[in-house]
């Protein structure tokens, strides 16, 4: 096994560096929204003196640590595979001795996912120097402590989506419900605004939904914003939510593979 994801890796980063200007592209996309978000809300508390207790510091400081958290948890399994079931193209896949979504799909995210981050080096420096955060708050123990989370926000938020995109199964409509899903993570992740901010109705609902797993929870391990108590409910959640998601995901995609019919392939 360890032979297959080394192949796949090999064929993957080879072929992500083919397709630079996409990958220019998707990169702008991650980066324009949560810098946007960063110089509204720190402009607001640096007129203000701060936002229900959120110092202007306290926005660049978040912001700036969710852009690295977004491009670790997030994923982009809807437009690399959806297709492949909607044009038949996936029963090429099926027919080989691996699982071609948690295999093969994987390895091109992660893939991905690792020149995103290269390329947002070099930005998130430059806003260093501009902003000028005070993350004096970061210890060690908190990032040590985020790793984990972030690599769980990671499979749950992938087994989801890949749950979604197994829909296309049954719909052609596939991309319109994820970007409902997309909307949902962006409203319960902390990703528009710090959950505190937004009213309690959605802070106690984010509480027992996986998206704030993706963004919120490792941000503020990262900022050391979490009592001993809090880190372990978040680990009990995304333990919870990893079953959740493992089961989800294979229900969708066995009752899904039942009904292909390569149409078009």
């Amino acid at each position: 096994m360890f032979l297959i994801f080394k192949r796949l890796w090999q064929v993957n980063w080879a072929e992500q560096w083919q397709y630079r200007a996409n990958l220019l592209m998707y990169l702008l996309y991650w980066l324009v929204s949560p810098i946007i978000y960063l110089a509204v809300w720190t402009s607001i508390a640096g007129v203000k003196g701060e936002v229900n207790g959120f110092t202007a510091n306290d926005f660049v400081t978040y912001y700036m640590v969710l852009l690295i958290c977004d491009q670790i948890t997030s994923n982009i399994i809807i437009h690399t595979f959806a297709y492949k079931i909607q044009d038949g193209s996936l029963s090429g896949e099926l027919v080989k001795p691996i699982h071609p979504m948690l295999t093969n799909a994987l390895v091109n995210n992660i893939a991905f996912k690792m020149l995103t981050i290269m390329g947002l080096i070099p930005i998130w420096i430059i806003l260093f120097f501009l902003f000028k955060p005070d993350f004096s708050g970061v210890t060690l123990s908190g990032v040590l402590l985020s790793i984990p989370a972030m690599v769980l926000g990671f499979v749950i938020g992938y087994l989801l989506s890949a749950a979604i995109t197994s829909l296309a199964f049954w719909t052609t409509r596939v991309y319109s419900i994820h970007e409902f899903y997309f909307a949902i993570i962006l409203l319960f992740s902390g990703q528009f605004v710090p959950l505190p901010l937004m009213p309690k109705v959605i802070q106690d609902i984010a509480q027992f939904l996986p998206f704030q797993l993706f963004m919120y929870y490792p941000i503020q391990l990262i900022l050391g914003r979490l009592s001993a108590e809090q880190i372990i409910q978040g680990y009990i959640m995304a333990g919870v939510w990893l079953v959740i998601s493992i089961l989800f995901f294979n229900w969708v995609w066995r009752e899904g593979v039942k009904r292909f019919s390569a149409v078009g392939a």
